[in-house]
């Protein structure tokens, strides 16, 4: 039997030594989850820990790894939510911040087309009057020169907006094209944004992806409930900078067209009449950080990006002496007046603050304010008493599964039977490893992967065990019926797992949540499998046959 080259040996037995150490830690999940946390809050608290901080973190030593498997939804409990984005929300907006701009260019053309005004028009519609209808060809002529290409594969060569003359009126909206586009981006910016507030809470392994044209599928493990998951992912923090018509303690005023009634947070019942376009808005934020005014108080410092600096600087520039009305999620946080041009694109945001609200005033503003409003269809909290037993049953399961296969390769193969009980439970130990090192989440579907491996992980072992039984009936010598039985089932154990691989694949590119859990195990139980049934049976098998030199082998 001509042995495996010591490299070989090396390698293999240091890979099952790495997938039993980095497998411990799942054994006292609890205690190591626990060190882990307060590992994590230490370090966020800049080394600083308190007496059950310290308790926690002795729970586990330093020096051995602290990765575990993250267990899904299905296993932890949490929430789950079904969101569906309102896309014409983002219409709306960004037809209404065209109007400054529309009104600009038909200014330059006031010669031709007379005097201009904003007609009524539904949301997602721009409509302009002009009294000349003799200019109208200049008209249409300029204000399409505001729109620019849509920046899509499919929308190449046609603009963003589409302008028509209807009478004496344009009608600007948005082109089909660019509202596609637009829904991607609405869509895109609304998982982003939700995946960072959720971050921000340190959830472990959350789920937030697209599903459909505008919904969304939010899961976080380990929440207290749907209603706390609501609450964070519903805050807007929808921040913009209004200019103010005026002032009034009528809740009952009329604001008059194009204008908004607001009220202070501030001052009790005093409202804020303002222009319904911003001037500047939350978009064109780029960083927010808690502070304090030169009073003390706690408040908030802000900073727009280049477009953002420049509108807020001309503003400014042009309006000393007016208010300008800071509005948080339709509320007036504070209306100061202009003092002097502020260039620069900088700011600070005042009001009565403690440093736990600017703190995180601060935080859901850098995180971003949704672009559309969000509808929940679907809500639900997954207590952890469901995960548990679904743990407890996955754990008999395996265990049965573990017995009976066994218990059927020694009845039939004898001591290769029982050599390849052991690399079975190395097998499982290098699965667990694995999706500790990579961070791989655990699901129902997932646990099901791994039973199913147990089953299939010995097919190899049977398939070897077969071979050499064949190559001893043709009075091979047992030390070459061993090498020839790993040789020839090379091929057929290859091919068989390629197969199963491919599908693995197929189901965690196509699939989602419980699916691709189910192919993430399945996939890396294959790659296991075939390691230890070809690998470390072998090196079982060497060392044995090295040690007792038998005359005989009996498979």
């Amino acid at each position: 039997m001509k042995p495996l080259a010591l490299w070989k040996r090396v390698l293999i037995l240091l890979v099952c030594a790495w997938g039993l150490i980095g497998a411990a830690p799942n054994l006292f999940y609890g205690q190591v989850e626990r060190h882990n946390d307060a590992a994590a809050a230490i370090e966020a608290a800049g080394g600083t820990a308190s007496p059950e901080q310290t308790a926690a973190l002795a729970e586990w030593p330093e020096f051995l790894p602290s990765s575990l498997v993250n267990l899904g939804l299905d296993l932890r409990g949490g929430a789950h939510l079904l969101a569906e984005v309102s896309v014409e929300d983002v219409y709306k907006t960004r037809i209404d911040a065209m109007w400054p701009e529309v009104r600009d260019v038909l200014r330059d053309l006031r010669d031709q087309v007379g005097s201009i005004r904003r007609a009524p028009s539904p949301d997602g519609v721009l409509r302009v009057t002009i009294s000349n209808p003799a200019g109208m060809a200049a008209a249409l002529e300029a204000v399409r020169g505001l729109g620019s290409s849509v920046v899509t594969l499919t929308g190449v060569g046609q603009s963003t907006i589409e302008v028509t003359a209807e009478g004496e009126d344009i009608v600007v909206q948005l082109s089909e094209a660019e509202k596609q586009a637009t829904d991607d981006r609405t869509l895109q910016q609304s998982l982003e944004i939700i995946r960072r507030r959720v971050d921000e809470v340190g959830t472990r392994e959350p789920t937030i992806q697209r599903q459909g044209e505008n919904r969304i599928l939010i899961q976080v493990p380990g929440i207290g409930s749907a209603a706390e998951l609501k609450a964070l992912i519903g805050t807007t923090a929808q921040l913009t900078f209004n200019a103010v018509v005026s002032r009034t303690t009528d809740v009952g005023a009329d604001p008059g067209p194009r204008n908004r009634l607001l009220p202070s947070i501030d001052e009790q019942g005093v409202y804020y009449i303002v222009e319904e376009t911003p001037v500047v808005s939350g978009e064109e934020l780029v960083d927010a950080q808690p502070s304090f005014d030169q009073n003390g108080r706690p408040a908030v410092s802000f900073r727009f990006d280049t477009t953002g600096a420049r509108k807020f600087g001309d503003y400014t520039a042009a309006n000393i002496g007016a208010p300008f009305a800071i509005i948080l999620d339709d509320e007036v946080i504070s209306a100061p007046v202009i003092q002097s041009h502020i260039p620069g694109g900088s700011g600070i945001i005042t009001g009565s603050f403690s440093v736990e609200d600017s703190t995180q005033l601060a935080v859901l503003l850098r995180a971003g304010a949704l672009p559309a409003k969000m509808d929940f269809l679907e809500e639900r909290t997954i207590g952890p008493e469901l995960g548990a037993d679904s743990i407890e049953a996955g754990k008999v399961a395996a265990m049965v599964a573990g017995v009976a296969v066994a218990v059927y390769m020694v009845a039939s193969y004898g001591l290769f039977g029982l050599f390849a009980n052991i690399a079975l439970g190395i097998n499982i130990a290098l699965i667990f490893a694995a999706l500790s090192a990579v961070g791989g989440t655990l699901t129902l579907p997932g646990i099901a992967g791994i039973v199913l491996t147990i089953g299939m992980a010995v097919d190899a072992n049977v398939l070897v065990f077969e071979r050499i039984r064949e190559e001893l009936r043709v009075n091979k010598s047992p030390a070459r019926a061993i090498e020839l039985g790993y040789e020839r089932a090379l091929s057929a154990i290859i091919d068989a797992n390629i197969t199963t691989f491919i599908t693995a694949t197929v189901l965690f590119t196509v699939g989602a949540g419980p699916v691709r859990g189910f192919a993430i195990t399945l996939g890396i139980g294959i790659i296991t499998s075939v390691f230890t049934a070809l690998f470390v049976t072998r090196v079982i098998v060497e060392i044995w046959y090295r040690w007792r030199k038998p005359a005989t082998v009996a498979v």
